[in-house]
């Protein structure tokens, strides 16, 4: 299939550039994948999609300070953007330079406020990432709480706030490792957990840690020809068994964002003689037109980038002609886009894959 197929156009007063006032104060379209039709809610509506004994799954990454502006030996400006953190001293990172930086290049970390810059030396690059070796007695995490910056996505047109350091983070994330939010999780507050685990709805938790290539277009003609990034996920004894339970009782999963899907097929796709095991490796499962689904049954998601994989996934799962109607509905009723917009809730339309 083509990717320019996902293609549509967005006014860009739709792309969200603030959080709402309250996490769950936004809008939710709920798609139902086999029919297409549309409703217009609430995102505290979705306390009444969910029943007793339903599983929701939840990504519980959470986004480390991953940017870091220095400077090189000469004075020239670097930005860096981390991808992956390697071991206490080490990381796999983006650089933004002038020029190219070759191996054995010192690096001074820490913007105009930091009083206490960081040495680096660029160890080796490949495949577009360098490793950067910080020589600091602190630990990595201490060193990026001082001189790191949230990782705002590039649509969101401005410099990070005093409140995007709280509200870029879902109430219930706990493994720092993403340089990007789990954004469908940004909007689920404490009292809406609360709720729904006393309606009888079960949550457990996933973990897959965000990388950059979550915004990376897709610069190929046909959907087949695109290369998945890579992105380091974790699906435990516990969540598989309550999967099996959620299934044998004939409840649903819920995986609340695109991280989560590709998680738990990512975990049914590695078995071969049951329906779902543990699973602690890295991912490339690219999901479009054709995949069968395994495990989910709902969805819930922000609204994605034009020609990306995460629409591409959408459309796998609800189908491409409900999901690319229900996106020209969500421009026509003034939906927010992206990040910090609103939500929708899709339910598996099974024919999606025929």
């Amino acid at each position: 299939m083509r990717v320019i197929d996902y293609s549509f156009e967005l006014p860009k007063h739709l792309i969200a550039q603030y959080p709402p006032r309250k996490r769950s104060y936004c809008r939710l379209l709920s798609l139902d994948g086999p029919s297409g039709k549309l409703s217009h809610n609430m995102f505290t509506d979705v306390l009444h999609k969910l029943n007793s004994g339903d599983l929701l799954v939840l990504n519980n990454t959470r986004v480390i300070p991953a940017r870091i502006y220095g400077r090189k030996p000469s004075g020239g400006k670097v930005e860096i953007l981390i991808e992956r953190m390697l071991d206490d001293s080490r990381v796999l990172a983006h650089v933004r330079s002038s020029k190219v930086l070759q191996a054995g290049t010192k690096l001074l970390l820490g913007d105009d406020k930091n009083e206490k810059k960081v040495k680096s030396t660029i160890i080796t690059s490949y495949n577009n990432l360098f490793e950067i070796i910080f020589e600091d007695d602190r630990t990595l995490l201490n060193i990026l709480d001082s001189i790191g910056h949230i990782p705002l996505p590039p649509y969101i047109r401005r410099l990070e706030e005093k409140i995007d350091y709280k509200l870029y983070q879902t109430v219930y994330g706990t493994h720092l490792g993403s340089i990007a939010a789990p954004t469908a999780g940004l909007h689920f507050d404490r009292w809406l957990l609360d709720a729904l685990k006393a309606k009888g709805v079960n949550i457990v938790f996933i973990t897959l840690h965000i990388g950059a290539g979550t915004f990376y277009p897709v610069r190929v003609q046909t959907i087949e020809e695109h290369i998945m990034h890579s992105e380091y996920a974790e699906v435990s004894q516990e969540v598989v068994d309550a999967i099996i339970s959620c299934k044998e009782r004939g409840n649903k999963v819920v995986a609340v964002g695109t991280t989560s899907v590709r998680s738990l097929e990512s975990a049914a796709n590695a078995c071969k003689n049951t329906l779902i095991a543990p699973f602690f490796d890295n991912t490339q499962i690219f999901i479009y037109l054709g995949y069968k689904y395994r495990i989910v049954d709902a969805l819930i998601t922000n609204f994605h980038l034009p020609k990306s994989t995460l629409l591409m996934l959408v459309s796998a799962f609800a189908g491409y002609k409900h999901t690319m109607e229900a996106y020209h509905s969500a421009i026509l009723e003034q939906y927010r886009f992206f990040s910090y917009g609103d939500a929708m809730y899709i339910t598996h339309n099974p024919k999606a894959s025929n």
